[in-house]
């Protein structure tokens, strides 16, 4: 509904896709500009830690973040004052059109930056997702036991274009069978192999947890055309003066 514009969404449709807020579920704020969201994801850390709470933040963020100046600035924040939080960078090696080796230097690892900033850091294949469970896990009670903040850095690709539903491939920016040797990476289809192959679930458990979330999908697309766009005694509403 947010994605709508509607006035039933998280942010009473102010947000947008560019603006998500959503506190109920933990979810405290994301900008559009590049490497926006990180400090944010630090002063909430920070807060956390003021508060005495228990709670951990988990900041996303791109290659491309990384080039940004408030990243390093965030990270000597978060080292400095140990606040609990985890960095997630998904390494997918392009920027837009940009790959990284003409963004950034052959030597420069991303991880690396981390550890320079005296921040414990993982590195692993963000196609694995038992990989990723595991590595979150030991980063999380990284976290825990040193009350000092973690970064993992895990290593994906995007299929899509940078912004949007469509393949972009034709353009020429990536070499030509890289994004075949990605998606034949998936994880999802080689989780879902693996589980089936554990026997963890049967081919047609999986078939019917996809029925299920692709009716809560429509459930939700439902209610957001079906709700209404705010009112205009919503302009003056959340601001900082009447």
């Amino acid at each position: 509904a947010e994605l709508y514009g509607k006035s039933t969404g998280c942010a009473m449709g102010k947000g947008g896709s560019m603006h998500l807020i959503d506190l109920e579920s933990g979810f405290f704020a994301a900008v559009p500009i590049v490497g926006s969201t990180i400090p944010i994801a630090v002063g909430v850390a920070w807060a956390f830690k003021m508060k005495k709470s228990t709670n951990i933040v988990t900041v996303f963020l791109g290659d491309g973040a990384t080039e940004e100046g408030v990243f390093f600035e965030s990270l000597d924040f978060a080292s400095l004052k140990n606040v609990p939080i985890l960095f997630v960078c998904e390494n997918n090696f392009y920027s837009v059109y940009s790959n990284l080796k003409v963004r950034q230097a052959p030597l420069r690892k991303i991880s690396v930056l981390a550890e320079s900033h005296g921040i414990k850091t993982f590195i692993g294949d963000g196609n694995d997702v038992q990989q990723v469970s595991e590595l979150t896990r030991e980063a999380i009670k990284h976290i825990k036991d040193n009350n000092a903040p973690a970064f993992l850095e895990l290593e994906t690709f995007r299929w899509l274009e940078h912004c949007g539903p469509n393949s972009d491939d034709e353009l020429g920016y990536r070499e030509q069978g890289e994004l075949e040797k990605w998606i034949k990476k998936c994880p999802l289809i080689s989780y879902k192999n693996t589980i089936i192959e554990k026997s963890i679930v049967t081919e047609s458990e999986i078939t019917q947890m996809i029925e299920n979330i692709n009716s809560e999908i429509n459930d939700a697309f439902n209610f957001a055309k079906e709700s209404v766009f705010p009112g205009l005694e919503s302009l003056n509403q959340h601001i900082y003066k009447d």
